[in-house]
């Protein structure tokens, strides 16, 4: 006979017993790792205390105990005091031989749709970056004799046209500057894998942002002492950071905002490739801001080359970070509303193959 207490514990989606009363009276390792809080913690708590479900469930929830039916609702956001909202299913259904209690299960739909949109990401990326970098180099040639030339008539212009040579010269440095920035997207060499301390990879590049980009921001942080290390590059999940940093920053308010910065565990956390194998990425690092949020028209395709929210944006940010993290087996996903928005990044541990000592 199969162990109830095992299954119970092997259940990949988290998984909640309610009480008549509505209070959590148990909850999976996969509930844990959702909410990032103890079994202990939750244990005794009112149910919608501690999940934030934006859908009026209650009075379903309620008819579906008294009619002894299961229910099923699909697409609604689902978070915590803990966490941002994910897209996902809720299954409820009455637990058989005992009056009243309830099983809830929540499915996050998340990992399809990022599934699919990382995919897209990298597909349009090679096609974009395959064809600016073949013309990076033709048009940074002539740029740089238009520059001299300009900087050439400058030497004999009085005021009034000097302001004309002086655009030219600017805005040939501009179109150099993000071509540049394309030809580092495409000359991205393969990471060098080895243990990587997070934290010391978060902090080198929260002192960086305060230094530079991100005087204006309070930055914040939240770190799990015992978190493992990771396996990637160090130099290039710096770039990562940095580059979500400098865009939390460049979104906030002039007068400045909080960015905090958040890394936890959840051992239930794995990529399941279309192979059928599956990856467990359960180190993780959250990146919070209260800015204004991504726009709508945008939210869908903020990891494609050459979408930006801001003017004058290069649109090459994101999609360098979503390449970076691909090309490290990880998972980066985005979620946004005004005043929050947490971009996640998902790593592996060092495989048990590899000594600790190894670097």
């Amino acid at each position: 006979m199969m162990d109830s207490a095992a299954l119970w514990a092997s259940l990949p989606v988290p998984a909640f017993l309610i009480d008549a009363w509505d209070r959590i009276a148990d909850v999976n390792a996969a509930s844990e790792g959702f909410l990032n809080t103890s079994r202990k913690a939750l244990t005794g708590q009112p149910v919608w205390d501690i999940l934030a479900i934006d859908a009026p469930i209650e009075e379903a929830f309620a008819r579906a105990r008294v009619q002894g039916t299961p229910l099923f609702v699909n697409d609604i956001d689902v978070g915590s005091g803990s966490r941002a909202p994910l897209q996902c299913g809720v299954q409820i259904a009455p637990l058989q031989g005992q009056e009243g209690v309830m099983l809830l299960m929540v499915t996050p739909r998340e990992l399809a749709g990022r599934m699919t949109q990382t995919h897209s990401a990298k597909s349009a990326a090679a096609s974009a970056i395959g064809m600016a970098e073949m013309l990076a180099h033709e048009i940074k040639n002539p740029l740089a004799g238009i520059t001299g030339a300009a900087q050439l008539l400058s030497m004999g212009l009085g005021p009034e046209d000097l302001e004309l040579t002086d655009l030219i010269v600017s805005e040939s440095r501009r179109i150099v500057k993000l071509l540049e920035q394309v030809e580092q997207f495409g000359n991205l060499t393969e990471p060098d894998f080895k243990p990587v301390n997070l934290h010391d990879v978060l902090d080198r590049a929260r002192r960086s942002a305060l230094l530079g980009f991100g005087a204006h921001m309070t930055i914040t942080e939240g770190y799990d002492p015992s978190l493992p290390m990771a396996w990637g590059d160090a130099d290039q999940l710096l770039q990562v950071i940095l580059n979500l940093l400098r865009n939390a920053s460049e979104a906030a308010d002039p007068k400045g905002g909080t960015i905090h910065i958040r890394t936890f565990y959840e051992h239930s956390f794995r990529l399941r490739r279309s192979d059928g194998t599956g990856k467990l990425l359960p180190l993780q690092i959250e990146i919070c801001d209260d800015g204004p949020g991504l726009p709508d028209k945008i939210k869908d395709d903020i990891f494609d080359p050459f979408v930006s929210g801001r003017e004058n944006g290069t649109g090459l940010g994101l999609a360098l970070v979503s390449k970076i993290v691909s090309e490290h087996n990880g998972w980066i996903s985005v979620s946004s509303v005004p005043g929050r928005t947490v971009f996640r990044l998902s790593l592996s541990r060092v495989p048990r193959d590899r000594k600790p000592q190894e670097s």
